[in-house]
């Protein structure tokens, strides 16, 4: 989620209900304790953000342990290690999934972070390199044989990227060998998906990433869906089950003037943090925030031919208030 999960995105997030853990962009170890700037611009968070667990990547165990110190320090609830983003850039430095072919250095980073910090500390990683190369239950083992208080895994391989269907058989795997917390990732798109994969494979969570910033309701609604219809997690779901933007759902769909809403209010945060790039970051999320939207590529058009900040947010506004008046 780099580019995303700013604070501006956390706190939108937070405000919009049902999300109970909040994480940072991923942030290179390396990068944070050698230039002040990276942690403000990627550690910086905001009281009612809590709880909030920082994630870090790097391959050096003893900068990872000094970078999870530092993190303890700015008051973060807990330390993430990522060894799950697959982008070629972060692999070739051994980062992210990189590390997935070297368990042993794996084991030392574990052992190493685990020592320098009393937070919880967790870790999120792909279930292997490739098909010929599994190793999510041997890497859950050895995270709670060396103290981590919950582990992440995202079921697809670091060859697949984010292509394919994501095996959730591989978080049974994971759950039905070890007793510390597992969390599930992976093609959860809607309310249904998470309660079907808690079902299928007993996990204790699910984290939900790429979807969040497609639709910002997604964790507000799981929390609706649970609450009126309990037995959903304790069945799994049928193929012929009503998928998304089905009538009669037992959580809200956000209306028109709920989208307008959540986009003026998003497009507000960023202008009133003065974050750098604010511009550029909502073009990037007008695709997002305009999907299903009728008539969304005008605005969206409006949106990326705007020079300033000032002038995206009256573009929203002028569409959706012309959207939503009353028909005389």
């Amino acid at each position: 989620m780099a580019g995303v999960t700013d604070t501006v995105f956390r706190r939108f997030i937070k405000n919009l209900g049902g999300c109970g853990l909040i994480m940072t962009e991923f942030t290179s170890a390396d990068g944070m304790l050698r230039d002040s700037r990276v942690r403000g611009r990627y550690l910086h968070f905001y009281e009612d953000e809590h709880p909030i667990s920082a994630q870090l990547f790097g391959s050096n165990p003893a900068v990872l342990a000094e970078a999870a110190r530092l993190v303890e320090g700015l008051g973060f609830d807990l330390v993430d290690l990522n060894l799950g983003c697959p982008a070629k850039k972060v692999v070739k430095c051994n980062g992210g999934s990189g590390l997935l072919r070297d368990l042993p250095l794996i084991k030392t980073i574990f052992e190493s972070v685990r020592t320098a910090v009393k937070i919880p500390f967790t870790v999120k990683f792909r279930a292997g390199w490739n098909d010929d190369e599994i190793v999510c239950v041997e890497l859950a083992r050895m995270a709670e044989d060396c103290g981590l208080g919950a582990v992440a895994l995202h079921a697809r391989t670091r060859e697949q990227g984010y292509s394919g269907t994501a095996r959730w058989e591989w978080i049974a795997s994971v759950k039905q060998a070890v007793k510390i917390p597992v969390i599930g990732n992976g093609d959860i798109r809607a309310p249904e998906d998470a309660c079907a994969m808690i079902a299928q494979t007993g996990c204790d969570a699910v984290m939900i990433g790429r979807s969040a910033p497609s639709n910002p309701w997604i964790f507000r609604q799981i929390e609706q869906y649970v609450k009126n219809q309990p037995s959903a997690i304790s069945r799994q779901r049928s193929v012929s089950e009503p998928g998304p933007g089905a009538q009669g759902k037992p959580y809200d769909e956000p209306t028109e003037s709920d989208r307008y809403q959540m986009i003026k209010t998003y497009f507000e945060m960023l202008l009133e943090e003065e974050m750098p790039g604010a511009e550029g970051k909502m073009k990037q999320f007008a695709s997002w925030f305009t999907h299903g939207v009728p008539r969304g590529a005008a605005l969206r058009k409006a949106i990326y031919e705007a020079k300033s900040g000032a002038e995206i947010l009256a573009s929203v506004e002028e569409f959706f208030e012309a959207k939503l008046q009353p028909v005389r």
